[in-house]
């Protein structure tokens, strides 16, 4: 008895190859790449140079420039990935995937448009926390190992600020930084500061 199988857990050429952090996926023609492992970013840049963070995604997620309008899209590896290469004439998945993106995209929106940049802050680290987050003795550990710059981008602040808050976060307890960028979300402590 034969099984179908989605075309996305067919076998497929570039299946498993390993990005390094910080490094580049490339952009392919009629390819999209599905995450295995790890967390990658979409970027893009105003005029200025003024870097946008358009989204972060993770494992079993799929990205590419074939879902995007935005000039220009690059595609950064936030950890070390491991990413598959899908060709898009083989799907019927895609609405699946547009859905994901989209709510993506309204999640990102939402968190930006706090008032304040603290709250941006401590929304993102929430979901961060859901989305990337893994239960340790202290709270929710994100291990994205963000840099100042890197979280500023997606909110539209600047590094200097997030210092800032990151620094009064940390003083009142809502979060741990840790080496290498990383972070220790107390969540019951952030829910309370939500409020």
């Amino acid at each position: 008895m034969s099984t179908l199988r989605s075309p996305l857990t067919q076998s497929v050429p570039y299946q498993g190859k390993v990005f390094a952090a910080r490094s580049l996926l490339p952009v392919k023609e009629k390819h999209l790449w599905k995450i295995e492992q790890g967390a990658v970013r979409i970027v893009t840049w105003h005029e200025d140079g003024t870097i946008l963070t358009l989204g972060i995604w993770g494992a079993g997620d799929v990205v590419g420039k074939a879902l995007s309008k935005t000039e220009p899209h690059q595609i950064e590896c936030l950890t070390k990935v491991e990413a598959s290469l899908l060709p898009m004439t083989d799907w019927y998945e895609i609405t699946q995937i547009l859905q994901v993106h989209l709510q993506q995209a309204e999640e990102m929106m939402l968190i930006r448009s706090q008032k304040t940049v603290d709250i941006m802050v401590v929304k993102l680290f929430s979901w961060l926390g859901q989305k990337f987050g893994r239960e340790v003795k202290e709270g929710k550990l994100i291990d994205l190992r963000l840099t100042h710059q890197d979280i500023a981008e997606m909110i539209g602040s600047t590094r200097v600020t997030i210092t800032r808050v990151l620094q009064q976060l940390e003083d009142q307890g809502l979060i741990q930084r840790l080496r290498l960028h990383r972070i220790v979300l107390k969540e019951e402590e952030i829910w309370h500061y939500e409020i």
